[in-house]
């Protein structure tokens, strides 16, 4: 799909962020990319679930504890390897290629959609 290609309100409006919490973050090696294996609180709504991220680049595992992200949670569940990632952390490539986290200017509860 062309970047610059319009879409409807109603096709933004499929797409479901939320934003989470990092509660655990951890290396994952049987990944053939670098990555590390996130568990998110998404409020009470959507309860914890699981993301590999790529993120390596930028980020520490214990730098990440008590991080607030902005995930995708309406894809279809991914199996890498022996993990099931459930949603998608978002970000975007720095200049080199690495991903940098999305980020909010200020605490929101888990769980907030994104407006």
């Amino acid at each position: 799909m062309n970047s610059a290609a319009p879409i409807s309100w109603a096709d933004f409006e499929r797409v479901d962020l939320r934003v989470g919490t990092i509660l655990q973050a951890r290396e994952f090696p049987q990944a053939r990319k670098p990555a590390y294996q996130l568990l998110i609180d998404l409020g009470p709504e959507l309860g914890q679930k699981r993301s590999s991220a790529q993120i390596t680049h930028h980020y520490m595992p214990a730098d990440l504890v008590g991080r607030q992200v902005l995930c995708v949670v309406n894809f279809p569940v991914k199996q890498i390897g022996p993990f099931r990632s459930e949603v998608l952390v978002t970000g975007a490539p720095d200049a080199e290629g690495h991903i940098v986290l999305a980020a909010l200017a200020g605490p929101v509860p888990n769980g907030s959609r994104l407006a």
